[in-house]
């Protein structure tokens, strides 16, 4: 081979790695990337969707006009299995709520983990009776089966609340009264409790938790 084709090999074979050393420098950039928006978007526990990714969903929907319900639930008595069995049991039995969520299907689009014990559920193109029954599938879900914990079977049980999008209502409006509604249930035994987005006007960011007893 000439020097001079052995310099252009040469030189080119120094390009061709470069631009493969570039290559995996943006295939790595690109799978951070990846990761980061999904832990943003993502629950560590139960690698649910978060609260975040249920807030941008209800936009979403809301502005696209779509019949929009959201159901809360709430784990009853989970402080208690935190204190007996560890968080990491803790932890276990909140992963298994979230699989059975996470298996509901239509009307529900969405099953999230709010924080906590507090997952949501997002419900679309359906009614109010869709919404209720919804709701009840997704009760039903949680305290079907027994969950396996330590050398046990724990019975888990949710309080829920659920609520239809009225005319104007907005994702936070929706979460409140989905909230209160949920704390009803909680507080009276029902199980299930429906609320409507036409109750008088809380101040921003109240929670049934959080208002006055009487």
């Amino acid at each position: 081979m000439s020097p001079i084709l052995t310099s252009i090999v040469t030189a080119l074979g120094g390009v061709l790695a470069g631009l493969a050393a570039a290559g995996m420098i943006l295939w790595r950039q690109q799978q951070s990337l990846n990761r980061w928006q999904h832990l943003a978007h993502h629950d560590d526990t139960t690698g649910m969707p978060n609260r975040r990714a249920l807030l941008a969903a209800l936009r979403r929907a809301l502005r696209n006009g779509d019949h929009v319900g959201l159901i809360v639930l709430d784990l009853d008595g989970f402080k208690t299995i935190n204190d007996t069995y560890g968080h990491e049991d803790g932890n276990h039995v909140l992963a298994a709520v979230g699989r059975r969520l996470t298996a509901l299907t239509h009307p529900v689009r969405l099953a999230a983990r709010l924080s906590g014990d507090e997952y949501a559920l997002l419900v679309t193109g359906t009614n109010t009776e869709h919404v209720a029954y919804a709701a009840n599938t997704a009760w039903q879900a949680v305290g079907r089966d027994p969950i396996p914990v330590a050398d046990t079977y724990l019975k888990v049980s949710a309080s829920v609340g659920h609520v239809t999008a009225g005319t104007g209502a907005t994702p936070a409006d929706l979460l409140r009264a989905a909230d209160m509604a949920m704390y009803e249930a909680k507080q009276t035994g029902t199980g299930i409790h429906a609320a409507t987005t036409h109750s008088p006007r809380l101040p921003r960011h109240t929670r049934y938790r959080d208002l006055p007893r009487t």
